[in-house]
């Protein structure tokens, strides 16, 4: 049933999908074309998500008889994760759709079996209360109760929200200041919860000597094209980059943009831009710090321009709260470093990523680099670049701190874990135990049994899980 009121969400959407783009990107300046694609990344979603709650895996379902020769002696134990409770949603500003009142957050936790409160961003209020009433007219129309959804606006609501004794869950994207307050609220709670939040991130790039050498324009095309994409409003957008001191990377990468003729991008809201041309001529006027590319001091209002800075290892390791904070928008801070040993010293001092990259050739040792870059991000790339997120059963879209706030994946099917608790049944009659434990699978669920995982043959009517 839950996975049916899923699908008819994401069938609701895309019939919608002429209507709410053209408010999205009224509200948004994203552009229709990038629009229609998120729309269409956002049903996935939530299609994958349905089929995830009928493979059953997500469950853990888990049993374990009597075993009266173990040591203590083992009684019939039988554990399962269940919902959580109300969850409140707060929508993200850079992803209108994916991340905000249908996205990622939302499907995880109607998945997992939660009521979802979204509380809608302020940067797209006509969208968010849009798409709100077209879920939840979706959802009650396949049969979900009244209240499994439900969509509220405001600062002071959102507050609220996280203080509500009925909420025993928070799933946040946004800044770094507005997550850590919300996050604090959540713990200075009488009854402390779970508060997800995605904050901030700067994704160090490292470009090693033999990879510049072989394919430097390939790789100075490649970040052009990444840290301007959506006027650079992406929080895995490649903020710091490692490569060889006394390259000529920095005017390949300005001759890349020159090529590209990435000029000034409209910005999601006149105060983002704000904040960008603010953070962005901090960045620049600290020392050390050189102009690559662009004028940090002549942002236009509401949109933004391209720049590329450039410091040492030695600048970083100095002082890395000043240099390495998140200048949301297209910017990139090049660091040069020395050698390798010198580079993952200042990988280190980056802190919490959702992602690390690494370009490298064959020959390079790249044990180290991955050593260091596994323990600063949720997600390590070799080749290619952090811009783009793909929904997956696999996917690690999460970091240390400060890029979010757990161990969990926001993005994915392993996103639902969020919004469960595992609980255990001892010694207890079958027909007192939930159908996901009972001796005759009647759910027809994979499960472990013993230590054995065992999977379902020849269910009726199961469905294999996408992806």
């Amino acid at each position: 049933e839950r996975a049916a009121w899923i699908r008819a969400a994401a069938d609701a959407l895309d019939a919608a999908r002429d209507e709410l783009v053209p408010i999205a990107d009224e509200e948004t300046r994203l552009g229709t074309a990038r629009l229609t694609g998120e729309v269409a990344r956002t049903t996935a979603q939530l299609r994958l998500f349905a089929d995830a709650i009928l493979e059953g895996s997500y469950l853990e379902a888990t049993i374990d008889h009597p075993d009266p020769t173990t040591i203590p002696p083992r009684p019939d134990l039988r554990r399962v994760l269940r919902p959580l409770g109300p969850v409140a949603v707060f929508g993200a500003s850079n992803f209108p759709f994916a991340f905000s009142v249908a996205g990622g957050d939302t499907a995880s936790a109607l998945a997992a079996g939660c009521p979802v409160i979204v509380k809608g961003h302020p940067a797209h209020p006509r969208l968010s209360a849009r798409t709100a009433e077209i879920v939840a007219g979706a959802l009650v129309g396949a049969g979900a109760p009244d209240g499994v959804f439900a969509h509220v606006t405001g600062h002071e609501t959102g507050v609220a929200l996280v203080q509500h004794p009925e909420v025993r869950a928070v799933g946040f994207t946004g800044s770094l200041g507005g997550g850590r307050a919300l996050f604090d609220l959540a713990q200075q709670r009488p009854d402390p919860i779970p508060f997800y939040g995605e904050l901030s991130a700067v994704n160090p790039v490292l470009i090693t000597p033999a990879a510049l050498e072989a394919r430097a324009d390939e790789l100075a095309a490649g970040l052009a094209g990444s840290f301007t994409l959506g006027a650079g409003q992406f929080c895995t957008n490649p903020g710091v980059v490692l490569v060889p001191a006394g390259s000529d990377f920095g005017e390949r990468v300005a001759a890349a943009l020159d090529a590209a003729s990435a000029g000034p991008a409209p910005m999601l809201t006149d105060g983002i831009a704000g904040a960008f041309a603010s953070g962005i001529a901090g960045l620049a006027g600290r020392d050390g710090v050189d102009v690559v590319v662009g004028d940090p001091t002549a942002q236009r209002p509401g949109t933004g321009e391209p720049v590329v800075l450039s410091t040492t290892s030695a600048a970083v390791i100095a002082d890395p709260g000043a240099l390495l904070h998140e200048c949301f928008g297209p910017s990139t801070l090049l660091i040069e470093y020395a050698d390798l040993a010198d580079a993952l010293a200042a990988v280190r001092a980056v802190g919490g990523s959702l992602t690390a990259t690494v370009h490298a050739q064959p020959g390079d040792e790249l044990a180290p680099i991955v050593e260091v870059l596994s323990e600063v991000a949720g997600r390590v790339l070799f080749a290619g670049w952090p811009t783009g997120v793909a929904v997956s059963w696999a996917q690690q879209h999460g970091g240390p701190w400060p890029s979010t706030t757990s161990i969990h994946t926001s993005v994915g099917v392993t996103a639902m874990r969020r919004f469960l608790r595992p609980i255990a049944f001892q010694d207890a009659p079958d027909a007192a135990l939930p159908p996901e434990l009972r001796d005759g699978n009647p759910l027809g669920l994979p499960r472990r049994i013993d230590g054995t995982l065992v999977l379902p043959q020849g269910v009726p009517g199961r469905r294999p899980a996408a992806g």
